[in-house]
């Protein structure tokens, strides 16, 4: 009897996040934070869906390595891999008043690496994770482009969206992973990290 009420738990389990994920009305979101497969988790239901099935899943922190280093990662990330970097901090782009970031060219096969890794290929979970939900679109749509299948995206990413009123306008306070109260580390371990020569 325990056995049956289990399954059906976690049968339960699974079809929420599947619902929920869905559910989410992505014509909702900033343009910059569509994907072209539609597949939506806030940090909670991502933090959820990694401990229900983890080992089915690749959970990608595709922000800087610079951004890994200085503000920490969530624990059960499987790998840094940035979509962008900023290796040779590439002059100011002064339309978003900061460092201009390029396309890292290493992205896909390094993510391709890490899938075959763990035994997944491009029909199973992928969550994407940056700091606020724009580079993970942008990293899912290359992937569904290149015939991956399930791509999902934490639309608040790790920091969160900004504040829009008030002493903190500004800053990103409003949700995302480290708002959420979602574990995180500083403590960064190697194999998880992506480390070139550059």
């Amino acid at each position: 009897m325990y056995r049956k009420l289990l399954t059906a738990g976690l049968l339960i389990a699974a079809t929420t996040f599947t619902t929920s994920a869905l559910a989410m009305d992505g014509s909702k979101l900033p343009k910059k934070k569509q994907t072209t497969q539609g597949l939506y988790l806030s940090p909670t239901e991502a933090y959820d869906m990694l401990q229900a099935e983890h080992d089915q899943l690749l959970f990608v922190d595709v922000r800087t390595r610079a951004e890994v280093n200085f503000l920490g990662m969530p624990s059960d990330t499987d790998a840094n891999i940035p979509y962008m970097k900023l290796s040779e901090w590439y002059g100011w782009d002064k339309k978003k008043n900061n460092f201009k970031m390029e396309l890292n060219d290493d992205f896909l096969p390094a993510l391709k690496q890490r899938l075959a890794q763990k035994g997944l290929s491009k029909d199973d979970k992928i969550i994407l994770m940056c700091r606020s939900g724009s580079r993970s679109a942008a990293a899912a749509n290359l992937l569904a482009k290149d015939g991956f299948r399930n791509v999902y995206t934490i639309v608040e990413g790790f920091e969160g969206d900004k504040a829009k009123h008030g002493e903190t306008k500004g800053q990103r306070l409003v949700n995302g992973w480290k708002n959420d109260k979602l574990p995180w580390t500083y403590k960064l371990a190697e194999s998880k990290m992506y480390v070139t020569n550059d």
